[in-house]
């Protein structure tokens, strides 16, 4: 066990067992409570490493390592349009591969809605 063992406060648990399965599914509670602790134990770790690097690094809480290890181990999903880029490009060469020409008004319009998601 650690010398500073990680206490969940009361008020998460009350929180995870509102928002869990019914109380009539304990194994599923028990569950649903454990994937949350976990998670939030999770961040909570990440949190302490990020400040670590800040103080270690000597900046006030801005740029350097600790975006990186954060967006590392926290990554954000990519977006609807970001994901349609993405296979539009495994399209592209596929027909590529077969002397077709992809239109390129596809990528520029998806392209184009990435822009527009991020500016949301």
């Amino acid at each position: 066990m650690a010398d500073h063992p990680v206490k969940v406060p009361p008020e998460l648990v009350k929180e995870w067992i509102n928002d869990g399965p019914p109380l009539d599914q304990p194994k599923h509670v028990a569950h649903f409570i454990a994937d949350r602790a976990a998670q939030w134990g999770a961040d909570q770790e990440l949190r302490v490493c990020c400040d670590a690097i800040y103080l270690h690094e000597g900046r006030p809480l801005c740029g350097g390592t600790a975006e990186w290890l954060r967006a590392t181990r926290r990554p954000k999903p990519l977006s609807l349009a970001e994901r349609a880029l993405e296979q539009y490009e495994r399209v592209e060469d596929i027909l590529l591969n077969h002397d077709v020409i992809p239109a390129g008004c596809i990528r520029t319009a998806l392209t184009r809605l990435a822009e527009l998601e991020a500016q949301q």
